[in-house]
């Protein structure tokens, strides 16, 4: 059957900026990635930020409803799929039968077709690399129509050019990867209060503190000393003998509760008072946290799911996400100048969050470098803040 597009489609990333008009196809079938006759680019649940997965004016074509789990090889731990299959999904089955995805972003709703085209990086790059690291192969639908199986070792120069090249080497179909066994689906979670920006980098650096996951938030709104003051969440995977003795079933998570954002939130919403407000009841509430404590799974890495459609926040204008990696023995200097530059213009972020970073990925576009990751959220408005 012919797959035919809805012409002329609004189609942008999750911050809803830029928006771009497109024919978008939906295809059912992996047979029907084939006979394009115009531009095409590949798009998973739209998570990606700015203009990852649109294409103004050509084809975008919607990988949602190819998610099918295609084998697993339950004593390794080896899942074949293919591309429109969710971390959401692969989660829900395998944490109950012991398993868990080896490298996550913030959120569970993206694709994993779409999470080795950005090569992502999650909370334990440090230890534990990026997305890539974990795919032993990888099925392309190229643009002649031809099907090509790549991996590490077997088309290695594609399959590097794939990783991290954002769907344009050709349309992901297919993904094996490797997960992780785990013996719990929760997360032993320490939280460290810091004063200031040079204390959150010190704790951030010091190997001394590491754990398998660790990321910090920032406070860019606190003033005079205490600019940069965060609070940083080192976690690891439980085991048996950190959980109680009284939890019967350590592989089953509660079903987290969901709130919903409007679709129209008026803009006043963010503001400066609104904003300091939050990130000072956000530092007051962690900064109590003293001793270790147990969270499950999806409030450790997915806080933000919890609120659907939270992009509304940020009204019709939508936001930007910038990143950016810096050396380590310089961060202190090159995060506190930036910083210096958004207070001063009165640009201060909603979101500041910091990462540590291992060895740069082996991916020809892979973004990690080894050093210290900032991660920025700005409304697109530029001067929301200005009082």
């Amino acid at each position: 059957m012919e797959m035919r597009p809805k012409k002329n489609q609004p189609v942008a990333g999750w911050g809803n900026y830029p928006i771009a008009t497109c024919d978008l196809f939906r295809p059912e079938k992996l047979s029907q990635l084939k006979g394009f006759e115009r531009s095409v680019i590949p798009r998973g649940l739209g998570r990606s930020y700015g203009d990852a997965a649109i294409n103004s004016k050509e084809s975008v074509v919607s990988m949602e409803r190819l998610n099918r789990f295609l084998d697993f090889d339950e004593q390794n731990g080896i899942l074949r799929a293919e591309a429109g299959v969710t971390i959401e999904d692969v989660l829900d089955t395998f944490v109950p039968r012991g398993w868990f995805v080896p490298v996550t972003p913030g959120t569970k709703h993206v694709t994993l077709g779409g999470c080795l085209a950005s090569d992502v990086h999650g909370k334990n790059h440090h230890c534990n690399g990026v997305f890539s690291d974990y795919v032993k192969e990888v099925t392309l639908s190229l643009a002649n129509g031809e099907t090509r199986r790549c991996s590490p070792t077997q088309e290695a120069k594609l399959f590097w050019a794939t990783v991290g090249g954002m769907g344009l080497t050709g349309i992901i179909t297919e993904i094996t990867l490797q997960l992780i066994p785990v013996e719990t689906g929760f997360i032993m979670v320490n939280n460290h209060a810091t004063q200031s920006l040079e204390d959150t980098l010190k704790f951030l650096k010091d190997p001394k503190n590491d754990d398998t996951y660790s990321v910090a938030w920032i406070d860019c709104l606190a003033k005079g000393k205490k600019l940069g003051r965060g609070i940083v969440m080192n976690g690891h995977h439980a085991a048996l003998s950190e959980l109680s003795k009284n939890n019967q079933n350590p592989l089953k998570t509660p079903k987290i509760k969901q709130l919903s954002i409007p679709a129209k939130i008026p803009s006043m919403v963010l503001n400066a008072t609104t904003i300091k407000l939050f990130n000072d009841f956000y530092y007051w509430i962690n900064s109590r946290k003293k001793v270790a404590s147990i969270q499950d799974y999806q409030t450790y890495f997915y806080p933000l799911d919890s609120i659907l459609n939270w992009n509304h926040f940020y009204g019709k204008k939508g936001f930007v996400q910038y990143q950016f990696v810096v050396p380590a023995n310089n961060a202190d200097s090159a995060i506190s100048k930036v910083l210096e530059k958004l207070a001063n213009d009165k640009m201060f972020p909603f979101l500041a969050v910091l990462k540590r970073f291992g060895k740069q990925g082996k991916g020809h576009l892979s973004f990690p470098a080894e050093g210290i990751l900032s991660l920025w959220i700005f409304p697109c408005k530029p001067n929301y803040l200005r009082q």
